[in-house]
């Protein structure tokens, strides 16, 4: 029975026809020096406007600076407790836990834990800032602490634990959350969205526009977006409410995040959430242009851009929103995928008719981002890895973006004072100077409330650069703000964060404005040369297992396609060399679908057994003495083979083991990585004996080698990536293997020892046994010529194996056994609600359950059963 691409459980793959879509899906993961180096071609200014825009920029950081005084309050925080001290990133872990802990004592524990070993002291009297200082710890004890920095260290370290040791005590708990709260007034406009609207009108922030937040993270049940749903539909009502207003682009308009607006929002249920989603997002869309406000959907994570696209247009090219141009979003500039966006955008409202406004980040998600493509195994990199690069994007794209006025009201979120003054420079180029009086300016800044201020101040007065600038306006209660806060702390605590260097004495303002296309052409490599490519990511000790980008539509339809083509049905028989096996013939079924037939399978009779067990015990010593570099380089063959086969597998994964794609594929990583990782520790550990310690003149070393037959008992949960790290381990130590497969996966175990006698291992030292554990396992298990015995399974057949190994007259056997168990996953209120229950799910669920170590109890601290 062949398996159709329509057979695959997989995301909707419908073929873009659209030539600068699939600009974007083949731009996903380019190399980055080829990227770069286009890019610096469409930014480098001349030599005479770099100077001026670097003198300019180097004016405003001075002006900036005068003010440092009265800089605000996070500003002085970010630059005191920057991420690169332990203190910083202390701060972090307290203001991203601390305000959801609602009972004292595990609030108490939280604050000793974090705070007690610090060296506050080293920060007392070091800033500007009233605020900071009285923070330097017990933060805002009535000044307490603030008069210990004239003591001695020592003394003053002392007095800070012991107060700290007295957590119990009302003042110090409360302190700390009061001075965790007044860190989220900085970054929150209000708890409700009358509340920001009351705080926009107030005299500091009338100069400014607005774009209303309402914070909140990803929906994770139908009734979650639900409420996300109807609080954007209030909030569209009461900043409409707040009207009239001049224009769309003078009206504040509203972020929407489309992870809130349903609960499924990825790239595998693409065609459910186009179906879903789209609607709701055409109903805020309609909601937003009969209150005159703009919309403006929020980025999200690179796995997420196509799919938003899909969504965003679907809606944007709704007949009911024709004439109007406040509907716009965010792109972010680290993307490589950015500037072939903004290609299909322009094409998008410019065969529309229509203005679109949009707003251009350099992105948010950048640590996640590598860590996750690392952990994948991808190819590259979705975001660029050098800071300068992204500033290259970040003018590329704004330059696309000012030569398209037509089709774009440009929006440059930006707090870096260069990309600032570059733009205006650029926009002066490309649409001559403006005065209030002939015309406004061709775009806005924006900026996040409670940063940037002082530079703001500085370019949004009719004396200096004359342009607009929006704030971003986060809305929400304290709980909603933390994902937020940690974003914030992380963007802009880092050392290298133009926010935290800006007001730094000891860092020139010629040198913090310095032309990143200047920067970027001097590198030798373009890509930063600490962060290696994913597959590099070991270094020379091996390479990373190839993964795939389940949300690269080019990728997907080439894999389905593989896997289409690689289906069986498939047949499997005991690999014995010199046997004449008469055992029987079974059926093998798709778990997942019982009317499919996979294949066949024969069993083992008894004399098959006695045969692979006489063959691997004289096979052994010749095996054993095979260096050990060379029965690695035998399993790196081994993994060559399988990552070049990886569609076979994953089909065989999927239809024998019922598996999904995804686990499909991290069972063929994992089995390449078991591979490859034991070659490389063979190499360590047995290349050359381990020379001891002994009596002078006497030579003590120890020579390893193998114990001899190992039986390796495999499970059917994991049926390849099992079987491949003990078959590999036993192997390259130098043991002969006699590998038997549960039952129901007959199938891919032999399709594994064949791939591995391809790849060089003679077919006596390892053989191949299907059957049941009762009579081909217990005749391997209680027979005296067995050195070992590798098993995966349940704790009852692990107890009977060490059972029958032990009854032998015999040597002492090795038993290596990984057994289930009831694993607790155990959470107090520090834990984050939204992670909690995606680790839980992930835990639980996984794998449909099926892992040794899944989770199989969930303890949940009382104060916050019912939200989890």
């Amino acid at each position: 029975m062949s398996l159709h691409v329509t057979d695959i459980p997989r995301p909707d793959l419908p073929v873009n026809s659209d030539p600068l879509r699939e600009r974007i899906t083949a731009a996903w993961l380019r190399d980055e020096t080829e990227h770069v180096s286009e890019l610096l071609a469409s930014v480098r200014l001349s030599p005479h406007d770099s100077s001026v825009v670097e003198r300019t920029a180097a004016g405003l950081v001075e002006r900036v600076r005068t003010r440092a005084e009265r800089q605000g309050v996070i500003e002085a925080f970010m630059r005191e407790y920057d991420l690169s001290s332990e203190e910083g990133v202390l701060l972090m872990c307290v203001a991203e836990a601390l305000l959801r802990i609602p009972d004292q004592a595990t609030a108490d524990k939280l604050i000793r834990d974090k705070l007690g070993g610090a060296d506050w002291d080293a920060h007392l009297g070091k800033s500007d800032s009233l605020l900071v200082n009285a923070s330097s710890w017990g933060l805002l004890l009535t000044g307490r602490m603030v008069g210990l920095a004239g003591e001695t260290r020592g003394n003053a370290i002392g007095a800070l634990r012991r107060l700290i040791g007295r957590a119990g005590e009302p003042v110090i708990r409360l302190a700390v959350r009061q001075a965790m709260r007044i860190m989220g007034h900085q970054f929150v406009l209000g708890r409700t969205i009358e509340e920001a609207l009351a705080h926009s009108r107030k005299p500091d922030n009338t100069a400014y526009r607005h774009s209303f937040d309402m914070l909140g993270e990803g929906a994770f049940t139908s009734a979650d977006a639900t409420r996300y749903l109807h609080a954007y539909r209030k909030a569209i009502l009461a900043i409409g409410g707040s009207g009239p207003f001049k224009d769309i682009y003078a009206a504040p308009s509203i972020s929407v995040k489309l992870s809130a607006l349903h609960p499924r929002y990825e790239h595998g249920n693409r065609a459910r959430v186009c179906a879903e989603l789209t609607p709701h997002v055409l109903e805020l869309a309609q909601l937003a242009k009969a209150q005159g406000i703009g919309f403006t959907i929020d980025a999200e994570e690179s796995e997420r851009l196509e799919l938003s696209l899909d969504v965003i247009v679907g809606a944007f090219e709704d007949a009911s929103l024709a004439g109007w141009n406040g509907y716009g979003l965010a792109v972010q500039a680290y993307q490589k995928r950015a500037p072939f966006v903004l290609d299909y955008l322009i094409d998008v409202a410019r065969r529309n008719g229509r203005r679109m406004p949009v707003r251009l980040v350099k992105g948010a998600y950048w640590d996640s981002e590598i860590k996750r493509a690392q952990c994948d195994g991808l190819d590259g990199y979705p975001v660029l890895t050098r800071k300068p690069n992204t500033d290259v994007s970040y003018l590329a794209c704004a330059k696309k973006m000012l030569a398209a006025t037509d089709a774009f009201y440009p929006m440059f979120a930006t707090h870096n004072a260069h990309t600032l003054v570059a733009i205006h420079h650029i926009a002066q180029q490309i649409h001559g100077a403006w005065t209030p009086m002939e015309r406004a300016a061709p775009y806005e800044y924006q900026k996040l409330h409670g940063m940037g201020d002082d530079l703001y101040r500085e370019v949004i007065g009719k004396d200096q650069l004359d342009v607009p600038c929006r704030v971003y306006a986060p809305v929400g209660s304290h709980e909603d703000l933390l994902p937020y806060l940690v974003r914030r702390l992380l963007e802009n605590g880092a050392n290298s964060s133009f926010v935290n260097r800006i007001t730094d004495e000891n860092v020139s303002a010629r040198s913090l404005v310095a032309d990143p296309a200047v920067t970027v052409a001097g590198f030798v490599c373009k890509s930063h040369p600490n962060i290696p490519l994913p597959r590099a990511l070991y270094g020379n000790e091996r390479i990373n297992s190839m993964g795939v980008n389940f949300a690269n539509d080019q990728d997907m339809r080439e894999l389905a396609a593989r896997i289409s083509a690689a289906a069986g049905p498939w047949n499997a028989m005991p690999l014995v060399p010199g046997s004449s096996n008469s055992g029987t013939q079974i059926t093998t079924t798709n778990p997942a679908d019982r009317r499919q037939h996979v294949g066949h399978w024969l069993t083992s009779d008894g004399a098959t057994v006695e045969r692979a067990l006489a063959n691997a015990v004289a096979a052994q010593p010749a095996w054993d003495a095979v260096p050990a570099a060379g029965r690695a380089k035998i399993l790196e063959h081994a993994a060559d083979l399988l990552e070049a086969r990886n569609a076979e597998f994953i089909s065989m994964c999927m239809r024998e083991a019922g598996k999904t794609i995804g686990d499909g594929v991290a069972e063929v990583r994992e089995a390449v990585d078991f591979l490859r990782y034991y070659a490389q520790q063979a190499r360590v550990m047995l290349a050359e004996p381990q020379q001891l310690h002994g009596p002078t003149g006497e030579s003590n070393a120890l020579h390893l080698h193998g114990r001899g037959v190992f039986a390796c008992i495999s499970p059917w949960n994991f049926p390849l990536a099992i079987l491949i790290g003990q078959v590999a381990a036993a192997l390259v130590t130098g043991n002969t293997v006699i590998a038997k497969p549960a039952e129901q996966a007959n199938l891919i175990g032999y399709a594994a020892v064949k791939l591995l006698h391809e790849a060089g291992v003679p077919e006596v030292v390892l053989q191949f046994l299907p059957g049941d554990g009762a009579s081909v396992g217990a005749a391997l298990t209680r027979d005296p010529r067995l050195a070992g015995v590798a098993f995966t399974g349940s704790t009852e057949t692990a107890r009977a194996i060490n059972r029958a190994l032990a009854a032998r007259d015999g040597a002492i056997a090795t038993l290596i056994a990984e057994t289930g168990g009831q694993n607790a996953l155990i959470a107090d209120s520090s834990a984050l609600p939204e992670q909690l229950v995606k680790d839980a799910m992930t835990s639980a669920f996984g794998s449909a359950g099926q892992r040794c170590s899944a989770a199989r109890v969930l303890f949940v601290q009382e104060d916050i059963a019912d939200k989890v």
